[in-house]
């Protein structure tokens, strides 16, 4: 994403939204990495859940974490 994440008008409501509601970075580290979240389930279940960010301060959705998690049945011994 790189220079051009700065121009996109989602980035700039994502760090309004953070700065609104407390959030303070340090402003350290790389910064151009886009994260993720996973949810895999054991044994052969694999991934359940998947989310990259597309751009900065994309957030995933708690409940299809949680409805993920729930989704995950544990492995026989």
């Amino acid at each position: 994403m790189m220079l051009s994440g700065f121009f996109r008008l989602g980035v700039w409501q994502n760090f309004v939204r953070a700065w609104r509601s407390g959030y303070s970075g340090n402003l350290e580290g790389e910064g151009f990495t886009l994260g993720g979240v996973y949810v895999i389930g054991a044994g052969r279940q694999g991934v359940l859940l998947e989310h990259r960010e597309k751009e900065f301060g994309d957030k995933v959705s708690l409940p299809s974490v949680l409805e993920a998690a729930e989704k995950i049945k544990p492995q026989a011994s």
